[in-house]
């Protein structure tokens, strides 16, 4: 009996020296993390980088600003974790981070959020918004969790983004063993039994090639500035829809059959059989393969220079916060935006559509590292011509995922127990239900409203995770930081991923001054607390 009792404490030791050690030390041992630059060190890689800096420079003097100064390592990193992960980076990564030497760090960061399953599964659900929207679809037909875990096995093992998009448009099969058909199956139609080839047409030329073609669904679509050109035809828009005329739904079975495409004419009210054509560069398109092959062919042709651009674009977006060009999908295919577009663009057909290339290279160049925020004031200019780092509202999921994170001082990943994982799964989803969903159109300026508000000062999810519960940071910080200085510098570190201004620390290292055991706790707790309710928490800057 004294043998397992000595044993338990000995266990007990260790665990809380641990936890101790994975919070105050400048490098833990503790799921080290490896920072590998990778890729980012090559030549043809810095060459992409500077061609893409210098465009931006060039255009920052013909129009006589100053950029913002560059960010602080933590700070992009911060941004890094927020647009690849949905959420903060965790203490137990930021003190590993911290002990690598400076212009090393953050392509090594990049490169460990890609290899990282968060990536690929908050990646995956944000481009499946962009594939088939957010509605869970007809039950049985559509397989919404099987299509998402499917992307991101995809995004974690790299798979070229044209392949991807070959798979969605043109498989074959049952939702579950080909988990790439629900693309096809989300449009289904219940009314016609089949999946409605318009609605098909609207998301191909959407989420692949950055264009609202469906403005052509009814009538020829013209110029608004000059009516007597027509942009896009009727017919354009029908004869891509004629592509999945053929395809059928059987169950849960994807397949194509016979016969021609028959639209409604809703202007004329009568029906008329149409061929299949794409609306520009039709010598893309190869002869042989099924319709749906033929045209998976022609989307991803490295000379189809809409869909790289679009694919820019819309990653772009979402490091950023907002695209390159105006919009994420526009009703042309002129749209001119910043030489950078082009660069990558160019270097993203070259490279097979190596997402994760694409990626890197963003993250790398001078634009994405500056500040917000500089020793000048910051213009409407500076926002325009990417002179500063634009400041975006998070959405619900990056707001939600980032409390549970920074209410741990561990990393929660696939490594997190069973039940860490679901509790965060739930949290999440309950949370995101109740703030309000940013819906498929992830880019659009949303403002905070009153309701949002009073669900994080007043929200049992974001008051327990600041509760001094033993689980929680605040709890585990109180107990274990050396000094009350400490204790506020690993709490801002955990929130907002820097260290506290002068200010800052004496202010809270006033309020923690001569407290100990609950009173300690509730304080460290109530400072959790403010700091989640702050503008700072809710923006990425």
């Amino acid at each position: 009996m004294l043998v397992r009792n000595l044993l338990f404490v000995v266990v007990v030791i260790a665990a809380v020296g641990g936890l101790r050690a994975s919070l105050f030390p400048q490098n833990t041992q503790t799921r080290k993390i490896h920072l590998d630059p990778g890729t980012t060190t090559d030549d043809d890689f810095r060459a992409v980088v500077r061609k893409v800096d210098e465009s931006f420079r060039n255009d920052w003097e013909a129009h006589g600003i100053t950029p913002a100064p560059l960010a602080p390592d933590l700070a992009v990193a911060r941004r890094l974790s927020l647009a690849l992960t949905g959420s903060v980076p965790s203490l137990e990564e930021i003190r590993q981070f911290e002990h690598y030497p400076e212009g090393q760090r953050l392509d090594g960061w990049a490169n460990h959020l890609l290899r990282d399953r968060r990536y690929s599964d908050y990646f995956a659900d944000r481009l499946a918004r962009a594939y088939v929207g957010t509605e869970d679809g007809p039950l049985l037909i559509y397989r919404k969790r099987r299509f998402n875990a499917w992307l991101s096995d995809q995004l974690h093992h790299n798979t070229p983004y044209g392949e991807m998009v070959r798979q969605m448009i043109a498989a074959r099969g049952l939702n579950t063993d080909q988990p790439a058909v629900n693309f096809i199956a989300a449009a289904y139609d219940e009314g016609k039994e089949k999946p409605d080839p318009e609605k098909l047409a609207i998301r191909v030329t959407r989420a692949f090639l950055g264009l609202r073609i469906d403005c052509a669904q009814c009538h020829d679509f013209k110029n608004p500035a000059d009516y007597e050109q027509i942009i896009w035809k009727q017919t354009d828009f029908q004869s891509l829809a004629a592509f999945f005329g053929q395809t059928r739904h059987i169950v849960t079975h994807i397949s194509d059959g016979e016969g021609e495409y028959a639209f409604e004419d809703r202007v004329n009210g009568s029906t008329h059989e149409i061929g299949v054509g794409v609306p520009f560069s039709p010598e893309l398109m190869p002869e042989e393969g099924t319709r749906r092959e033929r045209l998976a062919a022609w989307v991803t042709n490295p000379q189809n220079k809409a869909f790289s651009r679009a694919t820019v674009n819309r990653v772009w977006a979402m490091m950023f916060g907002r695209p390159l060009l105006k919009r994420i999908e526009s009703p042309t295919l002129d749209e001119r935006g910043p030489a950078a577009l082009d660069i990558l663009a160019a270097d993203f057909a070259s490279h097979n559509y190596d997402l994760n290339r694409l990626i890197l290279l963003i993250a790398s160049t001078e634009v994405f590292r500056l500040d917000s925020a500089a020793p000048f004031e910051i213009t409407d200019a500076h926002d325009e011509r990417w002179a500063a780092f634009p400041l975006s509202r998070l959405r619900p999921e990056q707001i939600i995922g980032s409390v549970i994170q920074a209410a741990s001082v561990r990393t929660i990943d696939k490594n997190s127990q069973l039940f860490v994982r679901a509790t965060r799964f739930f949290n999440e989803k309950d949370f995101v239900t109740r703030y309000g969903d940013a819906d498929d159109d992830d880019f659009a300026k949303a403002h905070g409203t009153i309701p949002q508000r009073l669900l994080m000062m007043n929200g049992d999810l974001v008051d327990g995770k600041a509760r001094s519960e033993l689980l929680n940071a605040s709890a585990q910080i109180a107990m274990f930081a050396p000094d009350d200085q400490a204790a506020v510098e690993t709490a801002y570190l955990c929130v907002f991923t820097r260290k506290p201004t002068l200010k800052e620390s004496e202010h809270f290292v006033a309020k923690l001054a001569g407290t100990k055991g609950d009173e300690r706790r509730n304080h460290l707790a109530d400072m959790y607390w403010v700091l989640f309710n702050s503008t700072e928490m809710s923006f990425n800057h």
